[in-house]
């Protein structure tokens, strides 16, 4: 009988605590600032260098180019496709590209879905997702620190 009381005893307490159940999704968790969600892409600052393909370690991006008009040292970007089935979030694409177009966002709540073609994510979506960290964009792109961390 004592180890029914003090085990509902312990129930108890647990009411009288302040609750940190999150009411998803009427509300959303503000993530940490360092929080590796989807990938945002710009692709006016990418300069066709395949850095990002050849650094992934689950093979996901695939990225193609065309040859600039007028300077033919240059490239154009045709398509950038990310598939976030095998994606890990590893932040590696970020880090390698030299003009930072690609970024990490803090969203999460669109990696879930109902069938497998919606993980498939394309140029025209990954540039059209503006949400930096912890806040909408408002302006252009953080400016990056000397070790390469946003200010």
């Amino acid at each position: 009988m004592f180890r029914l009381l003090k085990g509902f005893g312990v129930t108890l307490n647990y009411f009288r605590k302040k609750k940190i159940t999150i009411q998803y999704p009427d509300e959303k968790v503000v993530m940490p600032e360092r929080f590796r969600g989807i990938h945002r892409f710009f692709p006016d600052k990418c300069i066709v260098c395949n850095m990002c393909v050849n650094i992934c370690p689950t093979d996901v991006i695939t990225l193609t180019g065309k040859k600039h008009p007028e300077n033919p040292k240059k490239k154009i970007i045709d398509t950038y496709n990310i598939d976030f089935q095998g994606c890990i979030l590893c932040d590696l694409c970020t880090e390698v590209c030299p003009t930072d177009a690609i970024v990490m966002t803090a969203r999460y709540d669109n990696l879930s879905s109902y069938t497998r073609s919606e993980h498939f994510k394309d140029i025209e979506w990954l540039s059209n997702n503006h949400v930096y960290g912890n806040y909408e964009e408002s302006g252009p792109v953080p400016e990056m620190g000397e070790r390469g961390e946003r200010k």
